[in-house]
C-alpha cells in the first residue's frame, strides 16, 4: 500500500514537474512577448514625438503662410488702389491733351481767318 502511495506520489510529482516545466516555457514567451512590446511601445513613442513635432513645424508654418498672405493681400489692395488712381489720372491727362488740342486747333483756325 505504500508502495502504491509512493508510486502515486511520482506520478503526482512528474505530472507537477512537467506542469512547472510547460510554465516555465509559457512564462518565457510571455515574457518575451513583453519585450517585444516593449520595444514597440518605445518605437511608437518615438513616432508619436516625431510627429507631435512635425505638427508643431508645420502649424507654425501655416501661420507663417497665412501672415504673409495677408500681407500679399493688403499689398494688392494698395497697389490696385494705386493703378485706380493713376488710371484715373491718365483719362483726366488725355481729356486735358484734347482740350489743349482742340484749343490749338481753334487758336490755328483763328490766326488763319
Amino acid at each position: 500500500m505504500v508502495e502504491a502511495d509512493l508510486e502515486r506520489a511520482e506520478e503526482r510529482a512528474e505530472a507537477g514537474e512537467s506542469k512547472i516545466v510547460e510554465l516555465e516555457e509559457e512564462l518565457r514567451v510571455v515574457g518575451n512577448n513583453l519585450k517585444s512590446l516593449e520595444v514597440s511601445e518605445e518605437k511608437a513613442n518615438q513616432r508619436e514625438e516625431e510627429y507631435k513635432n512635425q505638427i508643431k513645424n508645420l502649424t507654425t508654418r501655416l501661420k507663417e503662410a497665412e501672415a504673409r498672405a495677408e500681407f500679399a493681400e493688403r499689398s494688392v489692395q494698395k497697389l490696385q488702389k494705386e493703378v485706380d488712381r493713376l488710371e484715373d489720372e491718365l483719362v483726366a491727362e488725355k481729356e486735358r491733351y484734347k482740350e489743349i488740342g482742340d484749343d490749338l486747333d481753334t487758336a490755328f483756325v483763328e490766326l488763319i481767318l
